[in-house]
């Protein structure tokens, strides 16, 4: 059983490594990926941990890039976690992330809903591989009494068009896979069927895209049938997994989605892809 998406309280998850990892093995998973958003932090103590369990943990981290103003969420697999080069690109998303949520945070004070996040912007900044993002403000306005749940939050205030909504600032994916490839790893386009934007899909091949994430919990039957057809035809690898949050109310379970043996099997055999020999 493999599970390739999975978040930690290194970014927006809920778990720490060693509740992820107590998980993973109730789940029956036999090989599992951190991917936190823009921070390997978590990376090492859930690889540890996983080792001890007879759990094979590979790095993994999700990024995020913009392309024509869509959020473009990309996956990396197999890199060296210490590599300079990608340390330094994830420093900039995470200060740039910090200031998206400074952003939100005034416009909500505008709003008449102000939110004091300071401890967890200090924490960020103290804490350098932290990682926060607009899921933290929703908790918050959660919190706060400003939104009955999250998804509450996102549809009437964060999403796209809403009134608290920044645009992000951040790379093209061209910059994201130079940087993954860098470091020795492969690079993956995250739930497309979440979204939605498959007309994007053949420019970001061109880019350097490895893999398609084919398995997902946001994708149906149908979703699997035409990336699993895209992947196939472009020559692509796959990758899967369930994007697991440990978010209180869903009833997401890590394996919901779950990467197939054989596809695993490809994957893996094209780890040293992109490492410098």
């Amino acid at each position: 059983m493999i599970d390739l998406h999975l978040h930690t309280t290194a970014s927006d998850g809920r778990s720490t490594p060693a509740e992820l990892v107590t998980l993973a093995v109730r789940a029956g998973l036999t090989v599992m990926a951190v991917t936190d958003h823009d921070t390997t932090a978590n990376v090492a103590d859930v690889r540890a941990i996983a080792a001890r369990q007879g759990i094979e943990s590979i790095a993994g981290i999700e990024i995020t890039a913009v392309l024509d103003g869509r959020d473009v969420h990309m996956l990396g697999y197999f890199f060296d976690p210490r590599h300079a080069g990608l340390m330094t690109f994830l420093a900039g998303q995470r200060q740039t992330r910090l200031a998206r949520i400074e952003a939100i945070l005034e416009r909500l004070a505008e709003l008449k809903m102000p939110l004091n996040l300071k401890p967890q912007l200090e924490l960020a900044r103290r804490q350098t591989g932290l990682s926060l993002a607009r899921p933290h403000v929703a908790r918050a306005m959660v919190s706060a009494g400003y939104a009955r749940d999250m998804r509450a939050a996102f549809d009437q205030w964060l999403g796209e068009g809403r009134p608290a909504y920044v645009p992000r600032v951040g790379p093209a994916p061209a910059a994201v896979a130079a940087a993954v490839h860098a470091a020795g790893g492969l690079l993956s386009l995250a739930h497309p069927g979440r979204t939605r934007i498959d007309h994007h899909i053949p420019a970001i091949v061109a880019d350097g895209l490895d893999a398609l994430e084919v398995f997902h919990s946001d994708h149906d039957e149908a979703a699997v049938a035409r990336y699993r057809a895209m992947a196939e035809a472009g020559g692509l690898l796959m990758t899967g997994g369930s994007d697991f949050h440990a978010d209180p109310g869903s009833s997401l379970a890590i394996g919901a989605a779950m990467l197939p043996v054989e596809e695993w099997q490809r994957l893996h055999g094209a780890r040293d892809r992109h490492r410098a020999s």
